[in-house]
């Protein structure tokens, strides 16, 4: 599963403010997000819609021509992607108005750009999941899947720790990835003093996917650092 497999999601951000659109603009990109157009108005806006084929629009709702409610209608008709409302209009009517035609989220500005971002992350992941891929090792292929190791015909499954950790390590196959960052992907915000336990983790996880656990070439320890993956 790549890390940033949402960041090549196709955006549309429509506002009638050339400098909130700059900012925007600048929030996402410096988050990752390569394909991001922009629009002033609902005309502006369908004609970039058709050219571009969103798979998420970011839709104000007081635009020069129309507003975004009428918009986020046309859109729909086009093509069935989220739309996130980000607007100064923030009254309980007009986000349940929102809300009521299918928006999958509605922010209202002043907005901090971290909440932006999650919103924006948190809608592309839940509406564009990845599959689950076939990890292939030296001594055997892990069906994240059905969280499950295939060695010399053998199904072995993976516990839910097990499966934590070595998601974890695949999203950054080849790279470090630190006793804390793995520690926090199987036990959560407070992974203090679970050292021990993801020794044990990983002994157990070598048992299952190495063709030598003793002498580990797919889940190798970097000393004073964390492990690392390395993948076929």
């Amino acid at each position: 599963m790549s890390a940033d497999y949402i960041k090549d999601k196709k955006i549309l951000l429509v506002d009638d403010e050339p400098e909130l659109r700059e900012m925007v603009v600048s929030i996402l990109k410096e988050d990752g997000f390569r394909n991001v157009e922009t629009a002033g108005s609902v005309r502006e806006a369908v004609e970039t819609a058709e050219k571009m084929n969103p798979e998420l629009a970011v839709l104000d709702v007081m635009l020069p021509d129309g507003d975004g409610f009428e918009l986020m209608k046309k859109l729909k008709k086009k093509g069935d992607y989220p739309i996130l409302f980000l607007t100064a209009r923030g009254e309980d009517e007009d986000k349940f108005h929102g809300f009521g035609l299918g928006a999958d989220d509605y922010v209202v500005k002043p907005f901090l750009p971290r909440e932006l971002l999650f919103r924006i992350n948190a809608i592309l992941r839940r509406c564009y999941k990845e599959e689950e891929p076939l990890v292939k090792l030296k001594a055997c292929e892990i069906d994240l899947a059905r969280a499950e190791v295939i060695k010399d015909g053998e199904h072995i499954p993976l516990t839910a720790k097990e499966y934590e950790l070595i998601s974890a390590l695949y999203r950054n196959a080849g790279r470090i990835v630190t006793i804390d960052a793995l520690c926090e992907a199987a036990w959560g915000d407070n992974p203090y003093g679970y050292e021990n336990s993801l020794m044990a983790h990983i002994r157990r996880i070598r048992e299952k996917i190495e063709e030598n656990p003793s002498r580990p070439v797919s889940l190798v320890t970097v000393k004073g650092l964390g492990y690392r993956l390395n993948t076929e």
